[in-house]
């Protein structure tokens, strides 16, 4: 989960850059296409294929539907909010991953993982709304946040379905089918948008951000969740991604020269101290 975190926080600093570039629906459905080939393949190589696998297929469409929102939900609300802010929206994951986890698997939250979840929930709006709290008490969340929020929402449900819907399928089957399903779904779904675009004309940076996307922070990065979820808490899981606003800085500072503002430093820091209190056993 610790690579999960930082593979994930390179697609918020790339999407921002090819978000403007291409529909969002496009490049989701690219991308889920290209990851599926590449988990098929090395699933191919190590597990095979097990018919058994394919009991239920409507479990893989559930979960590829969810997964396929949340990456439709990402682009569009890149169009308008920052990096940064994105990621810390991404950071309320968690808060809901522990509710779902307790309506789907009456998976329970003690104190110290409470007090750390809502450690990370207020870190999170801290970066939201850049420290002002009369931003905060008015609620004036941007149109960017407000959209990928409800995609982060579908994200959360998915980590606690995968426990609940598996049934002994090793994960890099598991993921596959998932990725076909969620392709399967995408090609319905943005069929028109696929087709509309003018791919031989799209811009290095997009290119670059699609197989990106498509490798590190789609194939590998659903392969590392669906592995930790079989073996953690769905809260535990998605704990992590308390660190991908610290990612994110590192990632805008090597790719523009940015820093965010100091304001945010705090909202960072109590999403670190979420992380720690998550952690200790």
């Amino acid at each position: 989960m610790l690579g999960f975190s930082a593979l994930v926080a390179g697609s918020f600093s790339l999407g921002k850059l090819a978000a403007p570039l291409i529909d969002p629906a496009a490049i989701t459905a690219a991308r889920f296409a290209v990851a599926a080939v590449l988990v098929g393949a090395v699933a191919g190589l190590t597990r095979g294929f097990p018919r058994a696998a394919l009991a239920a297929p409507w479990r893989y469409l559930a979960l590829g539907a969810l997964m396929a929102a949340y990456f439709v939900l990402m682009f569009e609300g890149l169009k308008t909010a920052t990096a940064v802010s994105t990621a810390a929206v991404f950071t309320l994951t968690p808060v809901m991953a522990a509710g779902f986890g307790w309506l789907l698997l009456r998976q329970r939250t003690g104190a110290r993982m409470a007090l750390a979840l809502a450690l990370g929930a207020a870190g999170a709006l801290w970066v939201i709304f850049r420290g002002d709290l009369a931003a905060l008490i008015r609620l004036e969340v941007g149109r960017g946040e407000a959209i990928y929020f409800w995609g982060c929402a579908a994200h959360a449900l998915y980590a606690a379905l995968v426990r609940k819907l598996n049934r002994g399928e090793p994960a890099i089957v598991f993921t596959f089918w998932t990725m076909v399903a969620g392709t399967v779904a995408m090609l319905v779904w943005g069929g028109p948008a696929l087709l509309a675009t003018d791919w031989a004309a799209l811009p290095g940076v997009v290119w670059v951000t699609l197989g990106y996307v498509s490798v590190a922070a789609t194939a590998a990065t659903f392969f590392l969740v669906q592995y930790a979820a079989l073996r953690l808490p769905a809260a535990k899981v998605m704990a992590y991604t308390y660190l991908v606003p610290s990612w994110v800085i590192l990632w805008e500072l090597a790719l523009h020269g940015t820093v965010p503002a100091a304001l945010v430093a705090p909202g960072v820091g109590l999403t670190c101290v979420a992380l720690a209190l998550l952690l200790k056993e």
